[in-house]
């Protein structure tokens, strides 16, 4: 009966590279405002068996759910599980245009069982099966992933629940390199250090992070392995030596170096060899980000005068500008498919978080706060974390590109800026 088993072994072994660090205690906490253009309504039946397992999956499914503002979840407080025969026209009747049941069983070994099932009540059919063997303490990326497909069932865009984000926490004169679930849930410390680290970045199979760190009193780029914590020292040229990023196949790396005068972009092989210099400019060429092809970097140069976003093919040549509303546009990023460049603009003496449409030139501002930073697209191209200031507080904000759905995360302790979130997970 059920379809399809998932594989969690890859998240289960970057949670134990991580776990020879202390969890955080500056947990996030996490506020949501906004609904899409039309929601769908769903019913999350209870999983029987779940009140054995550390948390209740159903619970964590529902808030997923809702934090994505696509839909709306029929109140219910009944238990199917999932070899229940579904009365379609019940739940039709409750207004439910799809229904989630499952079930989770404790295995002999630890493990637990659990099972998922989806419909269609419209239809009078089912959508998907799903099974999971799950340790306890990845119970909630089990959540996530059953989220996770009823998203994508539902909608045909891949969900981002099981995903994680990465960024920095300052508390007093400590820096922490931290990674959490894309609820802010489950925090872990990558690295401690009393220097600045900055500009993290995820290599594109979620197992390493490249950022800078000033340990050598000054700026340096390293790597991270997430799952055995290897550090390498990738980009120590003189001079600075910034914002690092990957390139879509993971071999090389776009940098910022001062090494032969003012700042530039370069690109270096993953291990720090091969150094080679991209663009030539009387002015300062920074922030660099690959296209989804790898044939391009978008960056921010001063070359007109006032910073702007411009484009170069990866075997340099002229760059052409992209950016042209505004005196003032940094940190640019771009959707996983190409179609859309978010960036930050000051106008009016805000700094603020917009998208540009590559295909048509249309802009749109996502933010109503006044100190945005750092944006970086969710892995299906729907939702935008970045750093702000809200009610004179530090946070990490979420909207989506259409900027119907907003949500905060503010961290308990300290402060977290420099936000990047990872990809999927295979």
């Amino acid at each position: 009966m059920i379809s399809t088993t998932r594989n969690l072994t890859i998240l289960a072994l970057a949670t134990m590279g991580l776990a020879f660090s202390s969890a955080s205690h500056a947990q996030l906490r996490l506020d949501i405002s906004g609904v899409g253009a039309s929601q769908i309504p769903v019913a999350i039946a209870a999983f029987p068996g779940e009140e054995a397992a550390p948390q209740r999956i159903t619970s964590v499914v529902k808030d997923d759910l809702a934090r994505s503002g696509v839909f709306k979840l029929i109140d219910n407080d009944d238990a199917l599980s999932d070899s229940a025969v579904v009365n379609y026209g019940q739940w039709k009747n409750r207004g439910a245009d799809a229904l989630a049941i499952g079930g989770v069983q404790r295995l002999a070994d630890g493990r637990f069982d659990v099972r998922y099932r989806l419909f269609d009540t419209i239809k009078s059919s089912q959508l998907s099966a799903l099974s999971f063997g799950s340790q306890p303490q990845l119970i909630r990326q089990t959540a996530h992933k059953i989220a996770d497909d009823i998203y994508q069932k539902l909608t045909g865009i891949p969900g981002i629940f099981s995903t994680r984000i990465a960024y920095i926490s300052r508390s007093g004169r400590e820096y922490r390199l931290e990674i959490a679930d894309a609820d802010g849930d489950g925090v872990q410390v990558a690295l401690r250090s009393s220097e600045p680290i900055i500009s993290p970045v995820w290599s594109p199979d979620g197992s390493k992070l490249a950022y800078v760190s000033f340990e050598a009193k000054k700026p340096v780029i390293f790597t991270q392995n997430l799952i055995t914590r290897e550090r390498k020292l990738v980009a120590n040229f003189k001079g600075s030596n910034s914002a690092p990023a990957w390139s879509p196949d993971g071999t090389h790396l776009a940098v910022a170096l001062t090494r032969d005068g003012l700042t530039q972009i370069y690109m270096i092989n993953a291990d720090g060899n091969g150094v080679r210099r991209v663009t030539s400019s009387a002015g300062i060429d920074t922030e660099p980000r690959f296209s989804p092809d790898g044939n391009t970097i978008y960056f921010t140069s001063d070359r007109s005068g006032g910073p702007q976003i411009y484009k170069v093919g990866i075997n340099g040549g002229e760059p052409q500008r992209v950016t042209f509303n505004g005196s003032y546009n940094i940190s640019p990023r771009i959707s996983p498919d190409g179609s859309l460049l978010a960036f930050i603009s000051r106008r009016e003496g805000k700094f603020q978080l917009y998208t540009l449409d590559l295909t048509n030139g249309q802009e749109l501002r996502l933010s109503d706060t006044a100190k945005d930073e750092s944006p970086s697209f969710a892995p299906n191209g729907k939702y935008i974390i970045y750093a702000t200031e809200s009610a004179r507080r530090a946070a990490l904000a979420v909207v989506s590109t259409d900027g119907r759905i907003k949500q905060s995360l503010f961290i308990q302790t300290g402060d977290a800026r420099e936000p990047a979130w990872g990809p999927f997970i295979k």
